[in-house]
């Protein structure tokens, strides 16, 4: 759902209409999320990391609830369940940072970055074989090779059981290794704080931005107030709601269950009568 400033022609209402707050379950493909999308400044801003989603396929209502603080705080309920609460400014990147690195802070030409290094004692021995294949020497040619109708003899390569592979020089600590290196921060010119982010100077709209690949969703009873009473008050409508259709769902997914489970015995039975007439024969 978006909620915006006032639209002069709601009919124009869709995805690039801009708006204030995108609040919502998404589900493209493989990700799942619930969207909670500010917009700052003409940007669209999303949470730094996902909420989680709570819309399965079950066929029951669920109910959304968020709530903006002057304080700069958000809540957010799926089915009165809490699912995430903290900070605009923490959470979102609403605002430049407060610190950046430094652009005149340069690494030293000795800083050191690897923190392992061959070690210089380590020589390869003197008997270490590296070759993989080698001359039969027990090969012997054949009485009956002719040079001028065969050409020159070769005797053939085998395995050497003395190989022992590449051999690589053993790793140890380097004693000049001083770590990562990164910038020294220092506090970024850009940075302006704003303790009215939660603030917006016009709520005019609220549309339903919807993509579906599959129909039979319903959206209904959206309230948007300053008063807790008065949403709590229209929560218990889908809490209500909520009790009559899961108890209905029981009872469907029961009767499936049974209906599955006599199937089920029927083919046995009838698996069971075509054995007992292969054994008569």
């Amino acid at each position: 759902v978006k909620i915006g400033p006032k639209l002069s022609d709601p009919k124009a209402f869709g995805d690039p209409t801009p708006y204030n707050i995108m609040f919502g379950p998404d589900k493209c493909g493989y990700t799942k999320r619930t969207h909670l999308i500010f917009n700052y400044k003409g940007k669209n801003v999303l949470k730094k990391s996902d909420l989680a989603y709570k819309q399965e396929n079950d066929g029951t209502s669920h109910v959304y609830r968020l709530v903006l603080k002057p304080d700069n705080t958000a809540r957010v309920e799926i089915d009165q369940e809490k699912i995430y609460e903290g900070s605009l400014k923490e959470d979102w990147e609403l605002l430049a940072a407060k610190e950046i690195s430094d652009p005149a802070d340069k690494k030293p030409s000795d800083w050191v970055d690897d923190s392992m290094m061959d070690d210089p004692a380590d020589k390869k021995p003197d008997d270490w074989v590296t070759e993989k294949r080698i001359v039969d020497s027990a090969a012997k040619k054949p009485d009956d090779w002719d040079d001028e109708e065969d050409g020159e003899w070769e005797a053939p390569m085998i395995d050497n059981p003395e190989y022992k592979g590449d051999w690589s020089v053993k790793r140890i600590s380097n004693p000049a290794y001083k770590g990562f290196w990164e910038a020294k921060k220092i506090a970024n010119p850009e940075y302006v704080d704003d303790d009215n982010l939660y603030k917006y100077d016009d709520f005019g709209f609220i549309g339903f931005d919807l993509w579906q690949v599959k129909g039979n969703t319903i959206f209904d009873n959206v309230i948007i107030t300053d008063d807790v009473a008065e949403a709590d008050a229209f929560a218990k409508k889908w809490k209500v709601l909520s009790e009559v259709e899961t108890a209905k769902k029981k009872e469907g997914d029961d009767k499936k269950a049974e209906e599955a489970k006599a199937a089920s015995d029927s083919k046995k039975d009838d698996d069971d009568d075509d054995k007992d007439d292969s054994d008569d024969e």
